[in-house]
């Protein structure tokens, strides 16, 4: 039985060791995909602005370019592993709120038929949020950056 609890550590700590890359990997991918969204929303704002008015969303003269650049620059920021948790706490906010006002039958059958929760559109934006606002941006990071060069100053 102890060989098996010394392998299963090994394992485990083989998988944690990926934890950085895959976390990478998440931003690099859901980052591009953030700022391709919002950098379609931002040359096509008349558009979203319409579609935001026809989903009562206040304020949508206002809305629809803060969501816009929100997406896009959030993205980015992503990208770079640069201000992680703030910037997916806002990003995970924004797709709760795309579940609220355009998918609000999927995110009411999260528990009574989860398969309309998660081939929702916002899905996947709001899982990579929230797995960053979790875990936060990994290793391959500026934010790992800033916190070693704060760390140093101190």
């Amino acid at each position: 039985m102890a060989h098996l609890l010394v392998l299963y550590r090994r394992i485990a700590s083989a998988f944690s060791s990926l934890q950085s890359v895959m976390l990478l990997a998440v931003r690099l991918y859901w980052g591009f995909q953030f700022a391709q969204t919002g950098w379609g929303k931002l040359h096509n704002l008349a558009r979203i602005t319409g579609f935001f008015t026809s989903l009562n969303i206040p304020f949508p003269g206002f809305t629809a370019p803060f969501v816009s650049t929100l997406e896009f620059v959030g993205g980015i920021l992503l990208i770079w592993g640069l201000f992680s948790r703030p910037i997916s706490l806002l990003l995970a906010g924004n797709m709760f709120v795309a579940y609220w006002t355009a998918d609000r039958e999927a995110l009411s059958a999260v528990l009574s038929d989860p398969g309309k929760f998660y081939v929702a559109d916002p899905y996947t934006f709001l899982f990579a949020s929230l797995m960053v606002l979790i875990f936060g941006a990994g290793f391959f990071a500026f934010d790992t950056l800033v916190a070693k060069l704060l760390k140093a100053v101190e």
